[in-house]
Parts: structure tokens; C-alpha cells; sequence
């Protein structure tokens, strides 16, 4: 059997076309053991019901298997629930995870927050909603400690504490609940456990976390121990997609502040944790709004997105208090070279 599979676009460029097209198209994820004919016989079963692929991405890590398909339903011949089970159904066949989401499942977006014992992004997550600042539902918060259960309670949203003793999580019982809550964008609200490599890939691109550093430097555990380690005189956070690599994932906001010279790690925390809140909150609303897209590992605002109504650096008071003079002579003659 041939499978008319046109415009199955380079890996490299996947992401950007992607993140243009895939409102118009239905997604399906494929996660699981890496196994000889998975795509064969996923794509077969799309063939047979008249759905024609458009795009698709995949990558294998110590041996998980991930792929994404966009797709194009509009003339197949089954109905969205039947082509749901027989998925399920080859999922089970195959030993793998497929998940299937169609375009008007797309519109309504839901947040799953996780968090450990830190509050201050979890309360401005759940002001910014209260105050009418996020287009989005918030769907569950899930720990791996119980310390935040009442405030996710005081504001009438589920909270599972999915960790034992030690903290360590069921990540089983995350992806039960991520999927269970229907959760399209997955917050790490100050989440002090690395998530392990089947949950990235099941929601690549749609899990964002807040790293008290300015990334790439000083990735891990206590950044800001790092920092004054490495006597830096400019700290800073950083919001980021999440991917396999720890903290290198594609950077969306940075928000800095000066490190006074007889700072503690506390006073780093205290100046840190309000922009950490800060610098979460404007990644989560560009990512809600379909503001940025990743291409090739770096995260890009849309054309048509008005620069000025976000923020992914330093305020504009402190960029029109930089210096501007003086200017290497060479440099600009460089400059004007390469644009002229």
C-alpha cells in the first residue's frame, strides 16, 4: 500500500511551519518504546480512514520513542470518537501512548500548575486568573508535597499531592491526571523535581518552567548560590520551555536585578521571587496567546505582535539608561555593510 503523505516538511523547519498551521490541523502524539513499524502502522490506519498527513516530527531518547503528526481530518471518513478508540486501540496493540486532538478541542486552553512548597508563582498564577489577566482555565495544581493544597482549594481548583515521603513524584499518576484534566500547558511553578523524559516528550513545547538564573548560566540546583559564587554583579530569572536537557530548553522571558556586594542567598531570593512570578506569568500569557514560536532552538515572537505590550527582557527605562556613545567606528561601518 502507497501512502500519499505530501509536504512532509525538514525537521529543522517542522517547528516554525507547525506552530503556524497546526490550529487548522488535528494533532497526534505518539509516545512510548521505540519499536521497528510504529509509523507504519499508525500511518497506515490514518490512510485507511481517508486522513492525510501534513507534517510530522519524531526523536528517539534512551530508547522513548516520540513523534507528533499533524494532520488534515476534514475528509476522512469516520467519526472524531471512532477514529479516538481505534487509536487507543493500536496504541494498546503497539505498546505505545496515542493521543488525538482535534482542532475545536484546541480552543478552550487549560493549564496544569505543578509545584513543591513555593508559593509565589502558584498566588500570582491564581491572581492573574482572578483578575481576568489569563485566557486560560486553570484545570489542576499537583505537588509532590501537600504544603499548597489550600491554596489551590481557597481558589476552587483540584490539588493532588502525587509525591511519597521523600518528595519523589508518580509520574504514572501525573500523566493520568495531566490527561484526565485535558491539560494543554504544563507550569512548573517553582517545581523542584526534574521531570522525567516521557512526560517532556508527551507535551513538548507545552510545558514551561521559571529558573532563578539568567540562563544558560548556572543551570541546577541553587542558582542563586551559583551566582554569588561566581561574584556576579547582575542576577536574574528566566522562563523557558522545558525539554530533556536540564534548563536549556528555548528561553522565552529574562527579567535582571543588581546583586548587592554583601548579598546572602536569601537576599537573592527576595529580590529574585517576585520577577520569577513576573517573568512566568508574561511566558505563560505569549505562549496562551499564540504570541511565539520555536525555530530552530530559540523562541521568536510572531510577526504582528506588538513589541511594546510585552516584555521579555529589562523594562524600557533601563534600556533607554544604558549608554549609547561611545561607538566603535568599525562597528557601525560594519553594520551598515551588512544592512546596506
Amino acid at each position: 500500500m502507497l501512502l500519499d503523505i505530501p509536504n512532509i516538511i525538514a525537521a529543522d523547519d517542522m517547528r516554525e511551519y507547525s506552530q503556524m498551521k497546526t490550529q487548522e490541523y488535528t494533532e497526534v502524539t505518539i509516545v512510548g518504546t521505540d519499536d521497528t513499524g510504529l509509523i507504519a502502522n499508525i500511518t497506515n490506519l490514518l490512510f485507511e480512514r481517508g486522513i492525510n498527513i501534513e507534517n510530522l516530527d519524531q526523536a528517539v531518547q534512551d530508547g522513548l520513542f516520540r513523534m507528533t503528526m499533524h494532520v488534515d481530518t476534514a475528509e476522512m471518513v469516520c467519526r472524531p470518537e471512532t477514529l479516538r478508540d481505534d487509536l487507543h486501540e493500536l496504541g494498546e496493540e503497539l505498546g505505545v501512548s496515542i493521543q488525538i486532538r482535534f482542532p475545536a478541542e484546541s480552543t478552550a486552553k487549560r493549564l496544569g500548575i505543578l509545584v513543591t512548597k513555593e508559593s509565589h508563582c502558584l498566588e500570582a498564577i491564581l491572581e492573574a486568573k482572578r483578575d481576568g489577566e489569563l485566557d486560560a482555565e486553570i484545570g489542576v495544581v499537583i505537588g509532590n508535597h501537600s504544603d499548597l493544597e489550600s491554596i489551590a482549594t481557597a481558589h476552587d481548583i483540584p490539588f493532588y499531592d502525587i509525591g511519597d515521603e521523600n518528595g519523589t513524584p508518580d509520574e504514572e499518576q501525573l500523566l493520568t491526571l495531566l490527561s484526565e484534566y485535558d491539560v494543554d500547558l504544563v507550569v512548573l511553578a517553582r517545581y523542584m523535581r526534574i521531570l522525567g523524559p516521557e512526560v517532556v516528550f508527551r507535551y513538548e513545547r507545552q510545558i514551561i518552567n521559571i529558573h532563578p538564573s539568567l540562563l544558560p548560566a548556572f543551570p541546577g540546583a541553587e542558582p542563586y548560590r551559583q551566582a554569588l559564587d561566581a561574584g556576579v554583579r547582575i542576577a536574574g530569572v528566566t522562563a523557558h520551555y522545558a525539554t530533556t536537557d536540564l534548563d536549556q530548553g528555548p528561553i522565552i522571558t529574562q527579567r535582571a536585578f543588581n546583586v548587592p556586594a554583601d548579598a546572602t542567598e536569601t537576599d537573592l531570593q527576595r529580590r529574585g521571587q517576585p520577577l520569577e512570578a513576573d517573568a512566568l506569568l508574561e511566558a505563560i500569557k505569549l505562549h496562551l496567546s499564540d504570541s511565539i514560536y520555536v525555530h530552530q532552538g530559540t523562541t521568536h515572537l510572531r510577526n504582528g505582535v506588538d513589541t511594546e505590550a510585552v516584555q521579555l527582557g529589562t523594562p524600557e527605562e533601563l534600556h533607554n539608561a544604558n549608554p549609547s556613545v561611545p561607538i566603535d567606528e568599525r562597528t557601525e561601518q560594519n553594520v551598515e555593510a551588512e544592512t546596506g
